[in-house]
């Protein structure tokens, strides 16, 4: 039986309790799915997007995976890759390759009430990321792409938001175009560790809360309910958003700036879905 918090309304004093928590969406990969059931319709994750012209999920998807989640037990972790060839809608000074739940239309109910997001994530050691770059690993983005209301970045984040830390951590943002909260929590993406996240999002209040923890160890608030705005509704993307260095002042980040040649680069990413947390339940270990 799932051991889950059930908090007040404030998420400030915690009870344990024994339920399963109402699932909204499932992204844990059965063991005996194959990569190429990831290029046809299915239950887990939209087949079209988000992948480079004339790609196919098969051909970026790595299973199984080491870096199986606390919430993997009977389902296994994936490696989500990118190359040369990742290059979604035009958008060459990105490589994109990302994984949406195939029940997130971008006005699903995920968006709305309070939800919980859990995901797992860990290094494919054997394709390292260029921490030169900033990649954005798990974000929310609104319905009309006008925004992330909540981003999992590493590397060299880009205006300096992170200035005089490691780029080799985990970094998670609230809403990108607001000044506030900005970083809401950090971590060190430390190579053989599973990094494990539930974000809890609450669309009527507008707020974010950080839950972590790593490997099999129970997940832990590490925050309080943060004010951040998470309205827009929109879609939730797991996979590696690269983007270019050397954006000519005034360019489109979209289109310009350098992507060396050669990119073989791969995350990890397991335990994927989200409960309602309503009433206040949040899974913290399975």
């Amino acid at each position: 039986m799932a051991h889950s918090l059930l908090l007040s309304a404030l998420f400030a004093v915690p009870v344990v309790w024994a339920q399963e928590c109402t699932l909204q969406f499932d992204g844990r990969v059965p063991a005996d799915f194959a990569v190429a059931d990831f290029d046809a319709a299915n239950d887990l994750f939209n087949a079209d997007n988000v992948l480079g012209e004339g790609l196919a999920f098969s051909d970026l998807i790595q299973l199984p995976a080491a870096g199986a989640s606390i919430f993997d037990i009977d389902t296994v972790p994936l490696g989500v890759t990118i190359s040369d060839d990742s290059i979604f809608n035009g958008q060459t000074g990105f490589r994109r390759a990302e994984l949406i739940p195939a029940s997130n239309s971008g006005t699903d109910d995920s968006t709305v009430g309070v939800k919980t997001l859990h995901f797992s994530i860990s290094k494919d050691p054997l394709r390292p990321l260029n921490l030169e770059h900033e990649y954005q690993l798990v974000f929310l983005e609104s319905n009309d792409f006008s925004t992330n209301q909540v981003v999992l970045k590493t590397g060299t984040v880009l205006g300096g938001a992170t200035a005089g830390e490691d780029p080799d951590s985990l970094f998670l943002f609230g809403n990108v175009n607001e000044a506030a909260p900005g970083l809401l929590f950090s971590t060190p993406f430390t190579e053989g560790v599973v990094h494990n996240f539930g974000i809890v999002l609450d669309f009527d209040a507008l707020t974010t809360q950080v839950l972590y923890s790593v490997d099999s160890d129970p997940l832990e608030a590490q925050t309080d309910a943060i004010d951040n705005d998470v309205s827009g509704q929109g879609q939730f993307h797991f996979g590696l958003l690269k983007k270019p260095i050397d954006t000519p002042a005034g360019g489109d980040i979209t289109k310009e700036g350098t992507q060396e040649a050669g990119i073989d680069e791969g995350v990890v990413y397991g335990g994927i879905f989200q409960e309602d947390s309503s009433d206040g339940c949040i899974s913290l270990s399975p």
